[in-house]
């Protein structure tokens, strides 16, 4: 298993926590910005030098990945389920997953409990597009391959992270209560 498939843990101070979750919130703010929301949202007071220090050791550690989401409106999005024809499997499966791994289109990929079926959700601009890479994913893989669903995801209410999340683990920690947002 990878570290991307495991859940990490958090071995931050409630300060720190904060400080992601600010970032998370306000994810195009200056460091100089975020030291001023830092300030006067949560009584946070550190230079924009040490802000930066932190959000940097947060990102080598894996904390946190800084990228750009485009709107969801520009894609349709597909939720794609495999299971596979195992006598096959072994001999093919590491192609397969790269091959997915890989695919620009791909933007989640799992698997879930109880069926061990791969899943992953994509983004295309047309159904066209869509029905074109699954024939050609199909033809590349089929070998592996004992059913392939496909579903479109028509209406996204809502695509992102929302920095609350990290609410649960500051109620959980000492002196974690003193950084919880009045609009929790």
């Amino acid at each position: 298993m990878t570290e991307s498939n495991r859940t990490m843990d958090i071995d931050c101070s409630p300060r720190d926590i904060t400080i992601l979750k600010a970032r998370i919130k306000y994810p195009t703010a200056s460091v100089r910005e975020l030291r001023d929301v830092l300030e006067s949202e949560y009584d946070i007071s550190l230079s924009h030098n040490r802000i930066n220090d932190i959000l940097r050791e947060f990102k080598s550690d894996g904390l946190y990945r800084f990228s750009a989401m485009l709107n969801e409106a520009l894609f349709e999005q597909y939720l794609f389920q495999v299971s596979f024809h195992y006598p096959e499997f072994g001999n093919r499966w590491e192609e397969c997953y790269t091959d997915l791994v890989r695919d620009p289109h791909v933007i989640i990929f799992f698997t879930a409990e109880r069926y061990y079926r791969w899943q992953f959700i994509t983004q295309f601009r047309t159904e066209e597009a869509s029905n074109e890479w699954r024939n050609d994913f199909f033809q590349r893989n089929g070998d592996i391959i004992a059913e392939m669903d496909r579903t479109a995801l028509k209406n996204i209410n809502k695509f992102g992270v929302d920095a609350t999340i990290l609410d649960d683990i500051l109620s959980q920690r000492d002196g974690g209560e003193d950084y919880l947002d009045s609009t929790r």
